[in-house]
């Protein structure tokens, strides 16, 4: 399997500014749309209207007593930049084509449970990843347990179909920000590539 590990550097200042990060996409999906509208002859405008994205593509955070709720339904406490995330906006929608439809925290668990058959077609160590995000498409969001760093954050996994292998990141907070990069850090990224097989 072949890998390819991306390392951001970790934001400064203050911790996960999900609200900024949120707001950007939201208002670039929104500029896009209205920009494809413009663009789209008179006859055909009500097709693309019809796919008008919301006003905003997330929810209402989740509260603390819910998200420990469901850590202990996991029987494990969220990772930092995963769990300030939920508390923005417990989801994410996924008209925004930032990302997958990120899952609200009573939906998500452990791969293994969740898709069994994705968890037996790719071995370990995918079958102990939590499971964030709809599967679309040959894509997934997953966080590993199992690489955890010393601030608490769990590794996060793109797993796709139609890139190659995995693609690692960090933590949540880089995977968000490696798909949205126009809102990660100045700091170039580095990575390396790696054929596990």
């Amino acid at each position: 399997m072949v890998r390819l590990m991306i390392t951001p550097h970790a934001p400064d200042g203050p911790r996960y500014p999900w609200a900024d990060l949120l707001q950007t996409v939201n208002r670039r999906i929104h500029q896009e749309h209205a920009q494809s509208e413009a663009s789209t002859p008179p006859g055909s405008r009500h097709l693309v209207e019809a796919h008008r994205p919301p006003d905003w593509l997330g929810t209402t955070g989740a509260s603390e007593a819910e998200l420990a709720h469901h850590e202990e339904r996991l029987s494990m406490r969220l990772p930092p930049s995963y769990r300030e995330f939920l508390q923005v906006s417990n989801g994410w929608d996924e008209e925004s084509r930032s990302c997958l439809r990120l899952l609200p925290v009573a939906e998500v668990g452990w791969t293994r449970d969740i898709d069994p058959e994705l968890a037996e077609i790719w071995g370990e160590p995918v079958g102990d990843t939590l499971y964030i995000s709809e599967y679309i498409e040959g894509q997934v969001c997953l966080l590993n347990p199992r690489v955890v760093e010393p601030d608490g954050e769990w590794q996060a996994f793109d797993l796709a179909s139609w890139h190659p292998g995995v693609i690692e990141y960090r933590s949540f907070w880089d995977l968000m920000t490696g798909m949205n990069p126009e809102f990660a850090p100045e700091e170039s990224a580095s990575s390396t590539t790696s054929d596990s097989g």
